[in-house]
Parts: structure tokens; sequence; C-alpha cells
């Protein structure tokens, strides 16, 4: 299933996209698409309705904003330099263990919603990843099974950075990865069951019509099942909470003469079965 959330941001209704097309509402089954429907079976609740016929259309879906696929996420995890390709452009060693960082979760937003440069930015720059929606509560998971078992969801995630404050400012990158609208996400929660295998998706991203990157989620050197049994290890993963899994080569970073974004570049991005994104940049 592909659940969305449709409407101005604070007010947007939770909605189920049907193979048809057709956008059918859920507020009548919950209030909205967060960790809290996540953990209480909302998932096979629409299933259910839906099967029986029960949900109503949501008339004007077509003409709404769509908003991030999953609302207030407790946390957003990250993982670093997680495809090879990725690390060597930057110069990286590969890294023996995930790199791990966290992002404001109060970064997430609309796919098509307009991103902000920062103040002071000169080194903004793109990332697209696969996001992981965490459906049940992972704590110490004993293996790849139990791990892809907490897993709700897959989403695109843009996990939009400023290079000079997340690499020269602060031994920590969060500095540069927690600015205000840098991370998009959506435009569906695509439940897992519609995702045959995370480890075979194609992503691919475009700066003002010229493709930039263009991997495949294959190429992690950490898969998901991997990093979500580690991150459990160290920390509590609760439901709704997300998960950036890296990102392929072609960031401006690594690319000749760092083509960084500037206010009024567009950026396209998308991954197979997951839908995608658009966003035009504008100065904060």
């Amino acid at each position: 299933m592909k659940l969305q959330r449709l409407g101005e941001i604070g007010s947007e209704t939770p909605a189920l996209l049907a193979d048809d097309g057709q956008v059918y509402d859920l507020s009548g089954l919950t209030s909205d698409i967060d960790g809290a429907f996540l953990a209480g079976g909302g998932v096979e609740r629409v299933r259910a309705a839906h099967a029986a016929g029960e949900l109503p259309v949501l008339e004007g879906a077509d003409g709404l904003r769509v908003g991030a696929a999953v609302a207030r996420p407790g946390k957003v995890v990250c993982i670093g330099l997680n495809y090879r390709d990725h690390a060597e452009e930057t110069g990286a060693a590969i890294p023996p263990r995930p790199v791990v960082f966290m992002k404001d979760s109060s970064t997430v937003v609309g796919p098509y919603d307009e991103v902000l440069i920062p103040r002071g930015s000169t080194r903004t720059d793109w990332e697209v990843e696969l996001g992981v929606v965490i459906g049940s509560r992972a704590r110490y998971l004993a293996g790849p099974e139990e791990a892809l078992a907490c897993v709700a969801g897959y989403a695109v995630s843009h996990d939009v950075s400023e290079r000079e404050f997340q690499l020269d400012f602060s031994p920590q990158w969060d500095l540069g990865k927690s600015c205000e609208t840098f991370n998009p996400l959506g435009p569906w929660l695509v439940t897992a069951d519609e995702i045959a295998d995370p480890q075979d998706l194609r992503l691919r991203l475009d700066v003002n019509g010229v493709r930039r990157q263009d991997g495949n989620s294959k190429d992690m050197i950490f898969q998901v099942a991997d990093v979500i049994t580690y991150l459990s290890q160290y920390m509590v993963l609760e439901p709704g909470d997300v998960i950036n899994t890296g990102t392929p080569a072609g960031v401006a970073l690594g690319l000749p003469g760092n083509p960084y974004l500037r206010a009024g570049d567009t950026v396209e991005l998308s991954i197979d079965g997951l839908g995608g994104q658009r966003q035009t940049f504008a100065q904060a």
C-alpha cells in the first residue's frame, strides 16, 4: 500500500493511494500517519477497511499539497558513506562499521516543498537516499530477519547537506544536516510488503535537468537489515523513526568544480517503486 498525507502543513489528511489511482480518506481510522498509527496496527486496519470497501474517497485530492510521508518522526538516524563509490568520490576510507549521525526530525518536510539554503551557506549539497520507516520497537535485535520484521515501509528521502557546516564547523556532522527543510520525505510511505527486495532499488537525482546520481541500493556497504540490527544494539528504534541509509556517488562535494546548489535551482529525485520528489531551492 501507498500511504500519504495531503493538505497544508499541520493539517494534513491521512490517505491511501490505491493501485487504481483512487485516493481514499483515512481520517476515520487515524488522525495521522505517525508512530502511534504504525505501533497500533494501523497498516493492517487500513488494509482490512480497503478490502471491505469501507474507505471514503478523498475529494479534491489532486489539488492538495503532499506532506511528508510520516508525521513527526521521533528521530532521523542517518548512515554516512554507505556506498563505496560515494566514499571514494569524497576521498574517505571505506568504513569498517556504519557511520552514524543524527538529523533533527524537524527537518522533515513534504517532497515538493521549497527547500531553504541556510544563511551564510556556500556549499549546500544534494543526496538521494532510501528512507526506512520503523513500524515496531527495535531493541537488541538478533539479526536480519528480526530487523526487517520491524520495518513499516520505505520512502524516498532527500538528505540535504551543507558541507561547510558539516565538515569544517564541527567534529560532528549534525550541524550541516539539521538546517530547516533539509529532509524532504515521500511522496508515499510504501509498505514493506510492496518492496520485494530493498537491496535492489535504483536511485536517481537530477539538478536542473542534469543527471547527477544514478545508483542502486545493492551497492550499499551495510545493507538495510544490517543497519537496523546494528543501530538496535546502541539505541531503541521506535515506530515512526526514519533511517536514511546513505547515498550513491554524484554529490556536488565529489564532482569537478563542486557545483553546489543556489537559489532557484531545481532538484528531482526518485527511487524505483517509491515515487519521486521535486524541490526548488530558495534563500532562507
